[in-house]
């Protein structure tokens, strides 16, 4: 066993957190062999929480685990990280303008930047999953000029993970023999999950998923619609937000970044946009389809967008537009 890697969470007396760390502390993000130390940063009022999560984690007697650091202080969250995984950010109140929440997480994405800037290796990997997702990613990578764009990514895994097991569901066949499915845009509403070049695998040959399930209204339709819905439709039957998935979605994500992706198979993520081939604006943090090798994650180039793909893409990317402007416009005021 190495030298232990440096892996942070924020947010990590939260709901997400508390799904996420033992799966990390485990060994099933970074592998069964790689020793971590633990960072946990959170807000002043919940340190005594914090300090109970960190009791847990002691009490699941891990191999893996060397050291949880649990602190407030960004000087000391940030410090050598080899891994951040930003899920703490100012969740939106009953009665709160998108914008307020806009403004509030601007603040703490800022300042989360320069301290990863400052404090963090420069080949540090930055998972921003807190909301609104794509642009407080956008606002922490602005903040912290001095580490690679392509090092930050956001969660847009939950989504694909959502879309896929739609089909899996509909066709009575396993999440695993459904891939390629592809989320583009903003992990919001007008997210696009696009199924138009995915494949499924049935009894034995693969097939497109158009082909195989032979409902085009439903996949232009109903499924689209749940899965752009489906964070909502869990909060209103579980009175609260989805955290075991959303756990998952970040192992999942993490993961595919540490160890690439399955030849032949691509995920979406939220990434920078520069250099795209699909028409979507420079400078913006948008979810693509993308394929990881040696850490070094690329666009998956050259797959055909049809009208109703494009109008799709283009509505999200509108949003993510509007989105940024607003959160820059505070970014010079925070």
């Amino acid at each position: 066993q190495g030298e232990p890697i440096r892996v942070l969470v924020t947010g990590a007396a939260g709901q997400i957190a508390y799904s996420l760390l033992y799966s990390i502390a485990k060994g099933d993000v970074f592998g069964k062999e790689q020793p971590l130390v633990l960072v946990l940063l959170d807000i002043t009022p919940m340190m005594t929480v914090l300090e109970g999560v960190v009791m847990e984690l002691q009490d699941c007697a891990l191999p893996l685990l060397r050291e949880v650091i649990p602190t407030d202080k960004e000087e000391i969250a940030f410090k050598d990280l080899d891994i951040a995984i930003l899920v703490g950010s100012m969740p939106r109140r009953e009665g709160m303008e998108r914008k307020d929440l806009l403004k509030a997480n601007v603040k703490i994405f800022k300042s989360q930047g320069a301290a990863l800037d400052k404090y963090a290796k420069k080949t540090v990997k930055v998972v921003v999953v807190g909301n609104p997702a794509n642009t407080n990613c956008l606002i922490a990578s602005k903040s912290a000029p001095s580490i690679p764009k392509e090092n930050f990514s956001c969660l847009t895994r939950l989504d694909h993970n959502r879309a896929k097991s739609q089909i899996a569901l509909k066709l009575g066949v396993t999440a695993n023999d459904v891939k390629n499915v592809i989320i583009w845009g903003n992990h919001s509403s007008t997210q696009y999950p696009d199924v138009n070049h995915a494949k499924v695998n049935v009894k034995g040959k693969e097939v497109g998923v158009y082909e195989a399930i032979k409902d085009d209204s439903w996949l232009k339709g109903d499924f689209i619609l749940t899965v752009q819905q489906r964070g909502a439709a869990v909060i209103k039957a579980r009175k609260l937000s989805s955290a075991m998935s959303a756990a998952k979605a970040i192992c999942d994500h993490v993961r595919d970044i540490w160890f690439g992706t399955p030849a032949g198979e691509f995920v979406s993520m939220g990434v920078i946009s520069d250099g795209n081939s699909y028409g979507v604006p420079e400078d913006l943090l948008y979810s693509f389809p993308v394929v990881i090798k040696d850490k070094t994650w690329k666009f998956v180039e050259g797959l055909p967008i049809n009208d109703f793909s494009r109008e799709k893409m283009d509505l999200t990317a509108k949003e993510l537009t509007e989105e940024k402007e607003t959160a820059v416009e505070f970014l010079s005021s925070a």
